[in-house]
């Protein structure tokens, strides 16, 4: 890795040479404002964290059919594994950013609107929550930029921001039909009411989906995995004063999973509503003020299935997973972006949920019943400042203090024909504090130049998931750790960006030191009864939740813009990553491993093509190499992926399209088992639909 320290100044050479002063002055780029990194609004080029910005065109332009398919064309962006949402369960949906130790329980803060996404009780992401057509831009905060959003925010932020109810009456339809049986119908309906506006979106969809076996493995027991889900969001803003709007949304959400085999199922139902309000009594002031209340039901069953894959035994019945959260935030700015700024602010956010489960199937039904869960505070209070320095110069410095506190932990078991009490834990509550500061610094010599080198340390708490609740999946069963510490990450990033006419580069080279990463540690095999784990079955594994002492990430991020002609656009982007466990007195085997899911270089390179009503969107995408344990003995093959999309308009308010995702039918290996079974990817996929607008 010597190349991350010398990449700022050899792109800056390089431009130097590349650019001269004359051509430098003829190019005046669009100043972009991005409001996640500090919470409030600020200037792309003041800003020293890392921001990447995809706009509403480029969720409608992206071959990908999922929103975390279509974010998956940011290299810095992956999930837990490699399968997007079509038909993933939803627990393997978490969020990682630079390959910062990828779990299901993201180690990155995802928000729409400025709610949190990730889910209550196990901190994943159910994408499918949000409907596409709504969606006006998403920004993504790769590192601990921003540290500002407190718990969770670890590994960086995700945030989805959706088209606000609009003054003119109007919507859109999107109809398609897909291969696997894929049906989708997604609308938005935007309508002034009296003094207000009401904007009513939602989403109907189905797919029979995939075998997800790989079909050298593939028995007689696996079938397809499919998924439907339905959606309604009801938005409506009023002014309340010439300087002061108030705002609702209730979102409810439905869905049913199959996972790949006639027992394993999974369903989740949401209902969320918020209610907020904005002011503005000064062109260069605003406050907010935003609470929510998010009621969740989770159900799943898992299985065991024999070696030859022709029979499945029931191995657990999540029946009842509930789970509540409340949650209330502020903020206040002044100044403006580019200038003197200031926002400061506080958010509370309270967790309560847990896990009812069956287990120990024998002779037809489960005889053992589980519950476990407990509750969860974190409350905080932020400031970000940013100055101008000397001339070019700017600086940022934030600061945040949180509170944490985890109590009414607990663990039952019981026999459910007699019962007998087999286990009855309570956990002693527990709380602490977190100071999480950072600082950053832009150069700006030119119009078209941008160097900036920013630090900031983030923390992120265990989920009830992670604590409290032990789980099977097939023969690999994960024992909790209640004594689970703080995760902690320090990180140290710089990048350099330039444009010359039509053409525009950026690098960053960063850095972190994530402490206390909670990993599954392999600590028993089977077969044969284990301590703490029971039975594990011949090729069974059992694993131990534990704080891994020092895991570092370090790497490059490159990206590359052409725009050719107004017809055509070319982007390239890269990630160069080293994820590596450096101390680990729990499992001291680990050290020197690389971290699991975590490839060591993956790329994108995406076209654009627009021309008298036509448009053309091809995308390459490249996995490398990476492994599905802890130990690094199970490895997933590398894959190149090519999508594509082809739209073509119909008057002025319709377009007829097509996409394929996978259009080689590349093998994506996803997961593979102890026992070699090998799980895949989404295969040759295509759509086609009609999007109407009025």
């Amino acid at each position: 890795m010597r190349f991350v320290v010398p990449l700022s100044s050899l792109l800056f050479a390089a431009y130097g040479l590349l650019c001269p002063q004359s051509a430098r002055a003829q190019t005046t780029p669009l100043e972009t404002v991005v409001v996640t990194a500090t919470r409030g609004a600020s200037s792309t080029e003041s800003s020293p964290f890392s921001t990447r910005v995809l706009s509403g065109a480029d969720f409608q332009d992206a071959p990908a059919l999922t929103i975390d398919g279509a974010l998956r064309a940011v290299p810095s962006f992956s999930l837990f594994r490699r399968s997007d949402s079509l038909v993933a369960h939803p627990t393997t949906q978490g969020v990682s950013l630079r390959g910062l130790g990828p779990s299901g329980a993201s180690r990155t803060l995802v928000l729409l609107d400025g709610v949190p996404l990730n889910d209550p009780f196990g901190g994943w992401v159910t994408w499918s929550k949000v409907p596409r057509e709504g969606i006006a831009r998403a920004e993504i905060v790769s590192g601990g930029g921003a540290a500002a959003w407190g718990n969770a925010a670890l590994g960086g932020v995700v945030q989805l921001l959706t088209e606000p109810p609009s003054a003119a009456s109007g919507g859109t339809v999107d109809l398609r039909l897909g291969d696997f049986g894929t049906r989708s119908a997604e609308w938005r309906i935007d309508q002034p009411v009296a003094d207000g506006l009401l904007q009513v979106s939602g989403r109907v969809f189905s797919t029979d989906g995939y075998r997800v076996v790989a079909p050298e493995d593939a028995g007689a027991v696996d079938v397809a995995a499919g998924s439907r889900h339905q959606t309604v969001d009801v938005q409506w803003t009023q002014s309340i004063t010439p300087t002061t709007r108030a705002h609702a949304d209730l979102r409810w959400f439905h869905e049913r999973r199959s996972n790949g085999t006639p027992y394993t199922r999974n369903a989740t139902g949401d209902l969320l509503a918020t209610v907020g309000l904005e002011g503005r009594p000064a062109a260069d002031t605003r406050w907010t003020a935003t609470a929510y209340a998010e009621d969740e039901s989770f159900s799943s069953t898992f299985g065991s299935v024999n070696s030859d894959r022709t029979a499945e035994t029931p191995a657990s019945d999540q029946h009842d997973v509930p789970a509540k959260a409340m949650g209330a935030a502020a903020t206040a700015e002044w100044g403006r972006p580019g200038s003197v700024r200031t926002v400061v602010g506080g958010d509370i956010r309270q967790v309560r949920g847990e896990s009812r489960e069956w287990y120990s199937y024998s002779n037809g039904l489960f005889a053992r019943a589980r519950e476990s869960g407990g509750k969860q505070l974190n409350a905080g209070l932020f400031a970000q400042h940013e100055r101008p320095l000397a001339r070019h110069w700017s600086l940022t410095v934030g600061s945040r203090l949180d509170f944490w506190n985890d109590s009414d932990g607990f663990r039952r078991e019981r026999e459910r024909v007699s019962g007998a009490s087999l286990r009855n834990d309570r956990y002693v509550s527990r709380d602490g504090w977190e100071w999480s500061p950072g600082a950053g610094l832009v150069w700006n010599p030119t119009r078209t130049v941008r160097w900036r080198l920013s630090g900031q340390r983030a923390f992120r708490r265990p989920t009830l998931n992670e604590l409290y609740r032990p789980f099977r999946v097939g023969n690999v069963i994960t024992e909790t750790n209640p004594d689970l510490g703080t995760e902690r990450n320090a990180t140290i990033e710089t990048g350099l960006a330039a444009e010359w006419r039509s053409f525009s580069v950026e690098g960053t080279a960063f850095w972190n030191e994530l402490r206390g990463a909670v990993g599954n540690v392999t600590v028993a095999r089977g077969p044969g009864n284990v301590p703490g784990f029971g039975f594990i079955p011949a090729g069974g594994i059992g694993r131990l939740r534990e704080n891994i002492d020092r895991v570092r990430v370090r790497g490059v991020e490159l990206s590359a813009r052409w725009q050719a002609t107004a017809d055509w656009a070319l982007t390239a982007d890269a990630l160069l990553n080293d994820a590596e466990v450096t101390r680990a007195s729990a499992a001291p085997a680990l050290v020197g491993k690389r971290v699991a899911q975590v490839p060591r270089t993956s790329a994108a390179v995406g076209l654009l093509w627009k021309r008298a009503g036509w448009r053309f969107a091809p995308r390459a995408r490249w996995m490398g190499a990476q492994f599905e344990d802890d130990e690094n003995a199970l490895r997933l093959a590398p894959a190149l992926v090519v999508d594509a999309a082809l739209a073509r308009e119909i008057g002025k308010h319709a377009e007829l399209f097509v996409t394929a995702e996978n259009l080689f039918n590349e093998r994506i290996e996803t997961g593979r088992s102890a026992a070699m079974v090998v799980i895949v990817g989404t295969p040759r996929f295509a759509t086609a639909g009609v999007r109407v607008q009025w």
